[in-house]
């Protein structure tokens, strides 16, 4: 099949740093802080999870920042297929919502001089509630030959849908992965060229997408009917357990997949 010659254990060293700082910010702290000052200080609620608040997704917003630059600055290398800048991709688009989400089930658990714990473990699962619906409805547009009503990172508004996961795969390998507007245009050769390839990537969006929705209602469940700080803590922490299984899952099952492709081939 043709290569898509990007190899991520080229990149094992950076890739890691990267999701120790992210799992640091987005577990460690928030967790130690609420912790750390709700026991160990006199502060009132509401002070605590504003501090709490103001200091999670600091590596985030540097990623955001750092993301919108590479795609927005002229003469940039990862920009869409046939794309103008204003177009940023569909990823990053997602990224922007997902911020929106977290911002106001923030702020709104912070105005109450008692803040509702549970509410404040949620975003999470709300992202995961939000992107599982995305790949979902994508998958069912696609099955259903609907077209695209607006432009998807390189394809153009009234191409053909494709899996959702092919969008998160092409935009993060060719922006935050260092692939390139190259990388983009050789996984568009290989999705036209390989069934196996697209039969792959549609299974995969169901895995994520089915098995996002069904975490993401046991996680919420756990929330509404724990112990409160036993909720703060799974709210937090249960998500990115979870998508670590899905990777490894999702990584073990693709080089399956490409290894019966290119018997077949």
């Amino acid at each position: 099949p043709p290569s898509l010659e990007y190899d991520l254990r080229q990149r094992k060293r950076s890739i890691f740093i990267f999701w120790f700082l992210i799992l640091f910010d987005s577990i460690v702290m928030p967790l130690a802080l609420y912790f750390g000052l709700w026991y160990g200080t006199d502060l009132s609620p509401n002070t605590v999870f504003s501090i709490v608040t103001a200091a999670l997704g600091g590596i985030s917003i540097f990623e955001y920042v750092l993301r919108f630059w590479h795609l927005w600055k002229k003469g940039s290398t990862c920009r869409v297929i046939g794309g103008r800048r204003s177009y940023l991709d569909w990823f990053h688009w997602n990224f922007s919502f997902a911020w929106v989400i977290i911002i106001v089930e923030l702020i709104v658990g912070t105005i109450p001089e008692n803040p509702p714990i549970r509410l404040l473990a949620m975003p999470c699962a709300s992202l995961m509630f939000a992107f599982g619906s995305e790949l979902i409805i994508q998958d069912g547009m696609r099955l259903l030959k609907i077209p695209s009503p607006f432009r998807i990172s390189s394809m153009p508004a009234g191409s053909q849908l494709r899996p959702g996961i092919y969008w998160i795969i092409e935009d993060i390998i060719a922006v935050d992965g260092g692939g390139n507007i190259e990388f983009r245009e050789r996984l568009n050769t290989r999705y036209e060229a390989s069934h196996y390839f697209r039969q792959m990537l549609h299974r995969l969006t169901l895995f994520w997408g089915i098995g996002g929705e069904v975490a993401a209602a046991v996680i919420t469940a756990l929330i509404f009917s724990i112990q409160k700080d036993a909720a703060y803590v799974v709210g937090w922490t249960v998500p990115f357990i979870w998508a670590g299984v899905w990777t490894l899952c999702t990584f073990w099952y693709a080089r399956r997949c490409l290894k019966h492709e290119a018997e077949q081939w």
